[in-house]
């Protein structure tokens, strides 16, 4: 069956299930947005900047753990697509971005809109391709899917030039892929699997933990079962929130920068911990020399990339988290712990996260816990980047398995908003809550006419303190309260949202909070709610860059219960 570039790339993209695509047209995907006209079975989002297009894929992929697809054209299409790349590379998100290309005859010659994206996009990608033959495109299609969705996914480029789009050739979809060179491991050694069960049967004071790992294993009932059997509490990295049940007895919440005081105690002093699908970064770790100096680390990770990279394990095994718990947990002997979980439990009773508001006006802390608390089984919370996201990450209480979305490791300020459209977009009855920073909704507010466009019922709470709040904390507690350019000049984000269409409301006490929630949430459609709050409440516990988990700021001069 003859077929363009163009149609054998949507015909391709049919063949992997792919429904929705996020991007924005140009001149060198002209031809592939006319074969797509053709093809009503994927739905076309047509967003407002590309770097909202890699970020909205990115919130579809998240969800519905699958690969996201976007789309840009050549030149600065492709570059603005560049921080949601890497943003997805940092987080293990599976991502298919295709970008046009000038004409293979054009390629080198600086032509109109030409851009080496696949150079550009080496440290960032897991893959890329530029595809010179139109008899290798549906190959290339079946092989960017295979890597991006794969052992430890991530995003995979195809970059095709406007002239292959147009070319004419057989189509035929292979059914396998073949590289050599790529084989994620997935199952794991058992004489490792064997060797850490050892390790976790002598210890007496283990603790937990969960990655994003586990969340893209889908091993929610395998680290319950490992937990509950081997009674050991279990501590996140920000991007394992979701992997274990929020109100679990044994959940000590985030660990890290900004981690509780209970679950960063419990890893201090912990003769084992077991660390399962993270990276184990320096945002958890902190002062790597002195990260859980006490304990035997064992890491299981599908990347042996990780093993040792940051934090060196006693033991490792490498393989995918959810299979490594099943070759694990039967291995693993049942415990009782009381005295080690009487500790921990009395540390987090005795440490509570308590708002630091220093004026009369709202806290932040106060207006998330409320968001966090009237989450759902049906509920994904999208963040920014700011101090928003980590009052979110610290009250984070959805009863959803992987029911946060947020940036971790690139930390993308602007990545709620079109995040929030992918996650929507991939949920067939659920309901998303973006919490946003008022500087950090800012660098992709337009994407609120996408909402509109689309007919999208995401609700969002801006959380107003008139700073570039993280930024201020710094300034504040580590260069003697010398604020620069941090002050923020916002627009009425009220006015702003019935601009686009879209109903909103401001609230500036307290007893207001709950109300607009509810009203919030009844609305049938998009809903924006401006929350003011007190401009300089920091987020605590902190732990202050360079310093250990021991060296937490818990207790500010001036604490509101």
């Amino acid at each position: 069956m003859k077929r363009t570039g163009a149609q054998i790339l949507c015909e391709s993209l049919l063949r992997e299930g792919v429904d929705v695509i996020f991007g924005i047209s140009g001149g060198t995907v002209i031809p592939m947005y006319d074969a797509f006209s053709e093809y009503p079975q994927i739905r076309r989002v047509l967003v407002r900047h590309e770097q909202a297009a890699a970020h909205a894929a990115a919130g579809y992929a998240r969800v519905r753990q699958k690969a996201g697809v976007c789309v840009a054209t050549s030149g600065p299409g492709a570059t603005n697509l560049v921080t949601g790349i890497a943003d997805a590379y940092m987080d293990s998100t599976p991502l298919v971005v295709i970008t046009g290309q000038v004409a293979t005859g054009l390629i080198g010659k600086d032509a109109f809109q030409e851009c080496d994206i696949t150079g550009i996009t080496l440290p960032i990608i897991k893959h890329n391709y530029l595809v010179h033959d139109v008899n290798d495109l549906a190959r290339i299609v079946k092989e960017a899917f295979y890597i991006a969705q794969t052992g430890r996914p991530g995003p995979v480029l195809i970059d095709i030039p406007k002239n292959v789009q147009l070319a004419v050739t057989d189509f035929a979809y292979p059914e396998s892929v073949n590289l050599p060179g790529y084989r994620p491991v997935l199952e794991p050694d058992p004489t490792h699997v064997a060797n850490a069960a050892e390790l976790l049967n002598k210890a007496e004071r283990p603790v937990i933990i969960a990655g994003r790992g586990v969340i893209i294993s889908q091993a929610y009932e395998e680290l319950r079962e490992l937990a509950e059997t081997y009674q050991a509490p279990v501590v996140h990295t920000m991007l394992g929130l979701g992997s274990f049940p929020p109100q679990h007895d044994l959940n000590l919440g985030m660990l890290g920068h900004h981690g509780t005081v209970s679950a960063n105690r419990a890893v201090q002093n912990a003769d084992l911990v077991l660390a399962i699908g993270t990276r184990l970064g320096d945002r958890a770790t902190m002062r790597t020399r002195d990260f859980a100096a006490k304990a035997v680390v064992v890491h299981i990770d599908i990347d042996p990339a990780e093993m040792g990279k940051n934090v060196v394990p006693f033991a490792s095994v490498v393989g995918d988290a959810g299979t490594v718990l099943r070759r694990l947990n039967p291995l693993v002997k049942a415990a009782r712990r009381p005295e080690w979980l009487d500790q921990v439990r009395t540390w987090r009773a005795g440490h509570p996260l308590v708002s630091a508001t220093r004026t009369s006006r709202m806290s932040a802390r106060t207006v998330v816990r409320n968001v966090c608390r009237a989450a759902n089984e049906r509920t994904v919370i999208v963040t920014g980047v700011g101090q928003h996201q980590m009052f979110t990450a610290q009250e984070y209480a959805s009863p959803r398995p992987n029911g946060l979305v947020t940036s971790g490791g690139l930390g993308t300020m602007g990545f709620e908003l079109p995040a929030a459209i992918g996650t929507q977009m991939a949920l067939e009855n659920g309901a998303v809550w973006v919490v946003a920073g008022d500087g950090s909704i800012q660098m992709t507010v337009q994407e609120l006419s996408t909402v509109v466009q689309e007919g999208l019922p995401i609700k969002v709470a801006v959380i107003s303190n008139g700073y570039l709040g993280m930024v201020r904390q710094w300034q504040d507690l580590f260069q003697k309260h010398n604020y620069v350019d941090v002050a923020l000049h916002a627009p009425d984000f009220v006015k702003l949202a019935e601009a686009y269409g879209i109903s909103a409301e401001r609230v500036e006490c307290e007893e207001q909070i709950g109300p607009a929630l509810a009203r919030a949430n009844a609305h049938p459609g998009p809903f924006l709610i401006d929350f003011v709050v007190d401009p300089e409440e920091n987020v605590y516990p902190m732990v202050a860059p360079g310093e250990s988990l021991e060296c937490q700021i818990e207790a500010p001069e001036k604490v509101a219960a």
